[in-house]
């Protein structure tokens, strides 16, 4: 998609002006309870809000009619030292160090035919060997089911169709699949007519499953039972549903795969169809909905596509072993590039770290030298409701539109995926929601450019820290202003860590002792 397209720029600015001249900055105080009336409505409230006059929570929103759930996410208790439980982080399994055993390092041509036709081919390969808990943990506290999105101090983010086209290599465009009840008794046949074993066997494994499962182990074993007999298509279906299984469909068993996933390769030929990339989008959204509440203790989906995700857009936090530079990319799925290094930080050394980050440490556009393989689609910018089976979640690209080159406006009220109806049809035809995401924006000038007064509603209808300020200190968090920072992402690095340190140690520029590290935080502002 062409972003100098002047027939999808807002005219004269109309509706940008619109939207954001009601926005000037509002002060209220909160009583000791932390309850705050709201008497302003703004393009992001709903129509409602006004009349309901809701209160705000400590540490937390000022006006309640974005975040609905806010009473029971985790961040609400964050901020008052409630912890989910003795581990402050979330429960994660990845599969990678099991599917490195058990990928072969070639398949045989009958079957390759197949996995490469399916779309999934690349999930052989992407899966970190291990996830750091710590660091997948810290972000989970910052997602929101209601926006689908990562609130961050300076706005929104969240993992976009586009993200899931670099980083897994998988197809974005195609149908929604349409949920199929399968039961035990079903699940039994399945796996007689399609992957060929004993009505016996299957009554005996699904029911130690307890439920319409299947094993991941079982599939595999079942994988080389009929590689070996020749038997190829019986082989290839337990071998991609073990693949999608341990990857995008990871759930939080940790061991099973639903029955029903077997019914999407039934058709070899015609699982192609699919948009594999919404349904490991619609998935981890799904389970970062879950895990974002305060009595959940444990993540599903693929942690590999949310750890690669924050490696890419974030250099400063957590540990990155690199197995390649960009630059000497052969055109392998970009998750590839990135490969465990154990953390040594843990949830709450991270809070603060993410609290204080800066639109200036974000790669805001981190694919950009990954064009030549995966050329943006315009389709990412569609706006709406994904579904995959029963599960529907809002993808609202127009919360994140600096990731797309964009400046950031306040975005409409989330969508109501309950009363959508037509999320097929809504997907076929998504030019129209396109053109209305961007047309009421701009190229941006700079990579985390905003419109006036993004800021200041987003800290109403947000919380933009989970750590509290000193007991001492003022409950209230500013608005911050920030400077343009380094343009280079190298540089930028640098002054995020130099910074970083000279708030640990509480330094002052006055203090001769660290004048040389404040002139090397200058130098590389500079750049």
């Amino acid at each position: 998609m062409n972003h100098d397209d002047g027939a999808r720029r807002l005219k004269d600015d109309e509706r940008t002006t619109g939207a954001t001249a009601s926005e000037s900055p509002v002060v209220r105080r909160r009583g000791a309870d932390g309850r705050i009336p709201v008497r302003t409505l703004d393009r992001g409230a709903s129509s409602s809000a006004a009349a309901t006059e809701p209160t705000g929570y400590p540490g937390g929103p000022y006006d309640t009619s974005l975040l609905v759930k806010y009473e029971h996410h985790v961040a609400r208790h964050i901020w008052f030292g409630e912890e989910r439980g003795p581990k402050k982080e979330l429960k994660v399994a990845g599969h990678g160090l099991k599917l490195n055993s058990r990928v072969p390092l070639a398949l045989p041509p009958q079957m390759e035919s197949w996995v490469s036709r399916s779309g999934l081919a690349s999930l052989q390969r992407t899966s970190l060997n291990k996830i750091d808990t710590n660091l997948v943990s810290a972000f989970v506290e910052r997602w929101h089911l209601e926006t689908s999105s990562f609130h961050m101090p300076f706005g929104e983010m969240s993992i976009t169709l586009d993200d899931v086209a670099c980083l897994l290599h998988l197809p974005i465009r195609g149908i929604f699949w349409s949920p199929q009840d399968v039961t035990e008794e079903l699940a039994v046949e399945l796996a007689v007519d399609y992957l060929e074993v004993s009505q016996s066997q299957a009554q005996s494994h699904v029911r130690s499953c307890r439920g319409s499962y299947y094993k991941l182990e079982w599939l595999y074993d079942i994988f080389v039972h009929h590689r070996a007999a020749s038997s190829w298509a019986y082989a290839t279906r337990a071998y991609l549903l073990m693949l999608v299984g341990s990857t995008i469909f990871a759930d939080k068993t940790f061991t099973l795969v639903e029955a029903r996933y077997l019914l999407l390769f039934r058709d070899l030929d015609g699982c192609s169809g699919y948009s594999w990339g919404a349904a490991a989008l619609v998935t981890l959204y799904r389970y970062l909905g879950d895990a974002s509440m305060y009595s959940c203790k444990q993540l599903g989906g693929y942690p590999t596509l949310l750890q690669c995700w924050i490696h890419e857009y974030f250099p400063t936090v957590g540990k990155r072993g690199e197995n390649w530079n960009p630059a000497g990319n052969c055109g392998l799925p970009r998750a590839m590039r990135w490969s465990y290094r154990q953390g040594v930080l843990k949830v709450d050394d991270l809070r603060p770290i993410l609290d204080e980050l800066t639109p200036t440490d974000v790669i805001w556009r981190p694919f950009e030298d990954h064009r030549a393989w995966r050329v943006f689609d315009e389709i990412c910018l569609y706006r709406g409701c994904l579904k995959w089976g029963e599960t529907v979640v809002p993808y609202l690209p127009d919360r994140c539109l600096r990731q797309f080159g964009y400046r950031q406006y306040v975005p409409s009220p989330p969508l109501d995926c309950m009363m959508a109806t037509d999320i097929d049809v809504d997907w076929i035809s998504y030019h129209q929601s396109v053109v209305d995401v961007i047309g009421s924006s701009s190229v941006a000038t700079t990579p985390s450019e905003v419109v006036d007064g993004y800021l200041e509603w987003y800290y109403r209808v947000s919380h933009p820290r989970l750590v509290p300020p000193h007991r001492d200190a003022p409950r209230e968090v500013p608005v911050p202003v920030y400077d343009a920072g380094p343009s280079d992402p190298d540089w930028a690095r640098v002054s995020t860590l130099i910074r970083r340190y000279l708030r640990q140690v509480n330094a002052e520029e006055e203090d001769p002792q660290f004048s040389d590290l404040f002139e090397a935080l200058h130098i590389s502002r500079s750049h």
